[in-house]
């Protein structure tokens, strides 16, 4: 951050930036893993990792409602829940509303981070780190997996940073994560991560949809818009047996008004369907680039 403009100079790929003025400063610091700047935009509360943007408080909520509820309302009764990232405690908050969660563990590296946002983006958590649904758990996602007992979780979602070489987040994105993955699932079990931008990182985002094509069955892409990243941004779904796709609209509609414990923002069962709808351009581009990514070959967003 440059002290003498108040801004923060967010590079979106070695060509392109975003200026954000700074209206205030709540918190800058490092953790173990990442650096940490929380502050006021013309976007609210703003939170950034290793100087990318995360989240803000305007509009936060599109992001963690389309990260969640798609993949949730594709499974009939999601019990068990497994949130890999997710530090803010929004995705969390977005779990606990359906009322069918018995449990739900949310694991992440960065014991500070979490702390840091219990402490200054109430408005993102809302306290959902105090529901008896939720167990939180600090230490490497990857590792948390490679421990865990076969066919536990109904849904896992996947809140993780970008694919950068320098960033803790790289190996949570290839063909053996994702295969980890799978082995965690029950037989009907559903996932989804977020895939960056359709954009700005179309290599990458189709590197995510081809190598979670590799393991699943059945493999959406979707989107949605959000202000704040400058960019529709990307989610993929990987399925054993449900196509988000084929949810009944009507059925749908019912359980959004009636199995969830708060009111949705952006999520409806009209949305559920438009946010698959991906553009010709973006389909042409992801069937020429995106190679599949492994641990000895991943792949990195270019910044």
């Amino acid at each position: 951050m440059e002290a003498k403009w108040r801004c923060i100079i967010e590079w979106i790929t070695p060509e392109d930036a975003h200026i954000w003025y700074i209206r205030d400063v709540i918190y800058q610091g490092e953790t173990r893993f990442q650096r940490v700047d929380i502050v006021e935009t013309r976007f609210g509360k703003h939170i950034f990792l290793d100087g990318k943007t995360q989240s803000t408080q305007s509009d936060e909520y599109i992001y963690h409602e389309a990260l969640v509820h798609p993949v949730m309302f594709s499974h009939p009764n999601p019990q068990n829940v497994l949130i890999i990232g997710g530090g803010e405690g929004a995705t969390l908050r977005e779990v606990l509303k359906h009322r069918k969660v018995v449990q739900a563990i949310m694991v992440d590296i960065d014991r500070e981070l979490v702390d840091l946002c219990q402490k200054f983006l109430k408005e993102w958590h809302q306290g959902s780190f105090q529901d008896p649904r939720a167990e939180l758990i600090f230490t490497d996602g990857r590792n948390f997996v490679e421990k865990c007992d076969a066919e536990t979780f109904d849904v896992v979602i996947l809140d993780l940073t970008d694919p950068t070489r320098e960033g803790p987040a790289y190996k949570l994105y290839t063909k053996e994560f994702y295969e980890l993955i799978y082995n965690v699932l029950k037989p009907d079990g559903i996932m989804v991560t977020q895939a960056t931008s359709t954009y700005y990182n179309i290599e990458v985002f189709s590197s995510i949809f081809n190598t979670i094509s590799a393991v699943f069955p059945v493999t959406r892409a979707y989107k949605a818009f959000i202000p704040s990243f400058l960019s529709d941004w990307g989610f993929v779904i990987g399925s054993k047996k449900y196509d988000p796709l084929k949810v009944n609209q009507e059925a749908l509609k019912y359980s959004i008004q009636n199995d969830l414990k708060a009111p949705l923002r952006y999520y409806d069962s009209n949305l559920h369907f438009s946010l698959f709808a991906i553009s010709k351009n973006v389909k042409e581009q992801m069937s020429k680039v995106g190679r599949i990514s492994t641990d000895r070959e991943p792949v990195y967003i270019a910044i």
